[in-house]
């Protein structure tokens, strides 16, 4: 059976994917900042019969990566496919903006991806290869005033996605990015997040797992590079 691992599991869109993954038959690897959460999650997952491991740990901890994903790998072996969907989002005006929320935004949508994969990817590629997505936003591609350093960070995760499918398309390493227009998630439901929108309109988060799913299950001789999936009301 294939295994994944899948970053933000213990809410929103990460809890839905992994939901989604044991439910068509995956093994997985899973990490969160929210240890008792994660810990619930896991077990129920197990009364799929799906092998499930678990790590907590918080991108936002550049030291903490390593550790936690070594400990993972050991105990739940090399993943098939990684999903890096962990992420935060805060509003607020550029000129304005503290330089420690600036920080954090692009040490947890960007360095923190960067690193996860710079643990994992050696022993991907060691296997013979695999498949790598990460979740994007459409404000990478929009902006949006007041979101000004959510729209940077995603912008520069998309670029990311590129030239680590460039540098290791020989390796066997496939990359994938979704990018979701506003999903109902706990996201807008954060102390950093000022927004009024309908949330009704938006996306459900068991749709942008299915769409994570669609991607992974992929065969290994072709890969969807980019797939947007938007609310049909547009963006809000």
């Amino acid at each position: 059976m294939p295994t994944a691992l899948i970053t933000g599991a213990s809410s929103g869109i990460g809890s839905a994917s992994c939901k989604a993954f044991a439910q068509a038959g995956w093994d997985l690897l899973i990490t969160g900042r929210n240890a008792e959460r994660l810990a619930g999650l896991a077990e129920s997952l197990r009364g799929t019969g799906r092998r499930i491991h678990s790590e907590s740990f918080d991108l936002a901890d550049p030291t903490a990566i390593f550790p936690a994903i070594t400990a993972l790998l050991d105990r739940g072996g090399t993943p098939d496919a990684v999903v890096n969907n962990a992420g935060l989002a805060a509003t607020g005006p550029l000129l304005t903006m503290a330089p420690e929320t600036w920080d954090t935004l692009i040490r947890v949508n960007l360095t923190g991806v960067m690193q996860l994969c710079q643990a994992v990817l050696p022993a991907m590629i060691r296997a013979g290869g695999g498949l790598v997505i990460n979740v994007s936003s459409h404000a990478a591609r929009t902006a949006f005033p007041g979101w000004g350093g959510y729209c940077v960070s995603k912008a520069a995760l998309d670029m990311f996605s590129r030239c680590l499918r460039e540098e290791h398309r020989g390796d066997g390493i496939r990359v994938s990015t979704l990018t979701l227009g506003a999903v109902d998630s706990p996201l807008w439901d954060s102390d950093n997040v000022a927004a009024d929108f309908d949330r009704g309109s938006m996306l459900g988060v068991d749709q942008a797992a299915a769409a994570l799913l669609h991607l992974a299950q992929q065969p290994s001789s072709q890969v969807i590079e980019d797939l947007t999936l938007m609310p049909a009301a547009g963006a809000l």
